[in-house]
């Protein structure tokens, strides 16, 4: 079944000195200051489009990682994947670094590397920004 969600952003004022408010609303966990400034320059407490796309695709990579390891009969105790994502003002975003360490009892450092290439080029978020260099760091841990 197919599902849909849902995030509205509210913005005032031109590009550089204007700001806008993210709201996620099908969860309703939350609203977001963004602004130009925290997207080119320091957060200062503010969001960007780019951490947000971190933290989908940080949690998207996750749940494919794992997932793709039960099925192999290899259940993870642990996946804890950070999304790196650069943007280059008049440019825009030229990479994504995702850097993964994950506990997974019986596994061979080589099938793990296979497993997390897997994910990163199958999850759903990969696949969305598949017009973007992504690169992926794995590391199975004790």
């Amino acid at each position: 079944m197919a599902t849909t969600r849902t995030a509205t952003t509210q913005w005032k004022g031109a590009l550089l000195d204007g700001s806008g408010v993210v709201t996620l609303d099908t969860s309703g966990v939350g609203t977001f200051d963004v602004s130009w400034a925290s997207r080119a320059e320091q957060a200062n407490g503010k969001t960007s489009p780019e951490e947000l796309i971190a933290a989908a695709h940080s949690s998207c990579f996750s749940m494919a990682l794992s997932h793709g390891l039960a099925q192999a009969g290899t259940p993870p105790q642990s996946v804890e994947t950070r999304a790196d994502v650069t943007f280059q003002p008049g440019e825009g975003i030229t990479g994504i670094v995702l850097s993964v360490r994950a506990q997974v009892p019986g596994l061979s450092a080589d099938d793990f590397q296979k497993a997390a290439e897997n994910a990163k080029a199958n999850c759903p978020v990969s696949k969305a920004l598949a017009g973007t260099t992504i690169t992926l760091n794995a590391e199975l841990v004790g």
